[in-house]
This record gives C-alpha cells, sequence and structure tokens, in this order.
C-alpha cells in the first residue's frame, strides 16, 4: 500500500454496524467498507457546508416548519448541482485509489448509495441546524 493509502484508512472511523456477507452485491459491499467511513470521517465538513448553504440562501431553512426543512435538506442533496457536486468532492477526495477505480465503474449507482447517506446524516443532526442565535442565548 502507498502512504497515501494507509493514511486514508488510518483516518476513517471504524464502523462495527457496517456489515459485510459473502451474498451482498459489490455496491452495497462498497457502501459498507468505503462510504460509510469516509461520510462519518467527514461529518463536521458537511455539517459545516450544509450550514453555509443555508447562510448563502438567505436562512430560508431557520423560517420553515420540520417536514419543510427535511424537504429543504433532501432538495440541495438531490436536486442542487452545485451542492450535490461539492459534497461528493468531499467523499470521493478521501477514497484510495484503487476504491476510486471501484467507484468508476460504477458511478451513477454509488453516488445515490452516497447521496442517500450523506441526506440520512445531515435529517439525523437537524437540530445542528438551529438558528445560531438561539442557540447563544441559551
Amino acid at each position: 500500500m502507498t502512504t497515501r493509502t494507509t493514511d486514508l484508512i488510518n483516518l476513517r472511523p471504524i464502523i462495527s454496524a457496517a456489515k459485510l456477507y459473502e451474498s451482498m452485491s459489490s455496491e452495497e459491499r462498497f457502501q459498507n467498507t468505503t462510504l460509510r467511513p469516509v461520510i462519518k470521517c467527514q461529518n463536521e465538513l458537511l455539517i459545516a457546508a450544509f450550514r453555509n448553504y443555508i447562510n448563502k440562501h438567505k436562512n430560508v431553512f431557520y423560517a420553515l416548519s420540520t417536514q419543510k426543512q427535511l424537504d429543504y435538506i433532501e432538495n440541495a442533496i438531490q436536486k442542487d448541482m452545485k451542492f450535490r457536486n461539492s459534497v461528493k468532492g468531499m467523499i470521493i477526495g478521501l477514497f484510495t485509489i484503487e476504491e476510486y477505480e471501484l467507484y468508476i465503474t460504477n458511478s451513477s449507482a454509488l453516488n445515490k448509495r452516497m447521496m442517500n447517506l450523506v441526506k440520512e446524516r445531515l435529517v439525523s443532526q437537524i437540530q445542528l441546524f438551529q438558528k445560531s442565535e438561539i442557540l447563544r442565548a441559551i
């Protein structure tokens, strides 16, 4: 292994819940061995990027109901190509060369999995996106 490969793999958290089975598809295996650890590793950056996204879109997110906020997150991830590509870059940039070569063989299916994982991660931490002035007052 190259130094870059070793360093990248050592950066990633171990996710014990991500199981591997003989019968799973190559996409599911890639999701559990690469995508989940990389996305977890990039969690703070993804949160900062989404906060910036909210800010750049005039903070409308804060005035929305919880359901509308969930829709807003999904829309940002699925439909805003500029934001989506930025998020993909944050994740792909932590792939090893071998993982990247696997990724490019089926990038369409893996992108869907990647974006779903990012969306789930942001949604599960939605409380972190509350208006910062409210949090400072507490």
